[in-house]
């Protein structure tokens, strides 16, 4: 089952310097395990576009502009036996990233 484990932060930086060579261990790790699929780090939101194309017509805008402080900031995509393994992953990536991680399955029809 997969499952993506979301970086979420709330500080308007990228990391530190110690900080990411926790991530390259941990990402290391989820290789060596077998469990990795996919990772990567994303730019601060200010440099965001948002693209809206529902309706025909291209609306392309600056953004995204949420009210909340926290935005996410990475991003694993994990291939793991349930939750249980998929919930020690994302606290082993907590720690890693020094940042709070949401857990989600894929859902896969």
């Amino acid at each position: 089952m997969e499952f993506l484990l979301s970086v979420i932060d709330d500080q308007n930086s990228v990391g530190k310097e110690d900080t990411r060579k926790s991530v390259d261990v941990f990402n290391e790790q989820l290789q060596a395990d077998g469990y990795w699929v996919f990772a990567g780090g994303l730019a601060l939101p200010e440099v965001a576009t948002v693209v809206d194309d529902r309706h025909g017509e291209m609306l392309v805008t600056d953004g995204p502009f949420v009210e909340s402080k926290e935005y996410l900031a990475g991003f694993w995509v994990v291939e793991a036996a349930g939750f249980d393994v998929a919930l020690r992953l994302a606290a082993a990536g907590s720690r890693a990233c020094a940042r709070r991680v949401e857990i989600r399955p894929f859902v896969l029809e």
